[in-house]
């Protein structure tokens, strides 16, 4: 039997395919920032009545703390101790990525399939 010899690739081709997979992968980070798509909202219930550490429920070692990060004023600190996130998400996003997800998966299984069959018949066909 004779010994497989894969097919060579030039360094050009190697040189793109390196781009092409440092953009698919930037990509695939940074849209969803660029759409608002990644990361939880934080949201601050609006007050009337200016906060003391009492009413945030800090004791002293936490005060301590905020003065030492420079929040020497409850109400300056408020919005970060009062911040809550919002957990809420979208039913369309997730049917988006549920059909993005089998799409994939049907591509990657075609596309293997395809090789699978292209090295079978370059390795054992005469």
């Amino acid at each position: 039997m004779a010994k497989y010899i894969p097919p060579v690739q030039s360094k050009v081709s190697q040189f793109i395919d390196v781009i092409v997979l440092m953009i698919l992968t930037f990509g695939a980070l940074y849209i969803p920032l660029f759409l608002g798509l990644a990361g939880g909202t934080k949201t601050s219930p609006e007050t009337t009545v200016v906060p003391t550490w009492e009413s945030l429920g800090q004791n002293a070692t936490e005060i301590a703390q905020y003065n030492a990060l420079g929040f020497a004023d409850a109400a300056a600190a408020a919005p970060i101790i009062t911040a809550r996130y919002d957990y809420g998400f979208s039913p369309v996003a997730l049917i988006a990525m549920i059909v993005v997800i089998i799409a994939y998966y049907a591509l990657m299984l075609k596309f293997s399939e395809t090789e699978y069959r292209e090295v079978i018949a370059e390795k054992f066909d005469k």
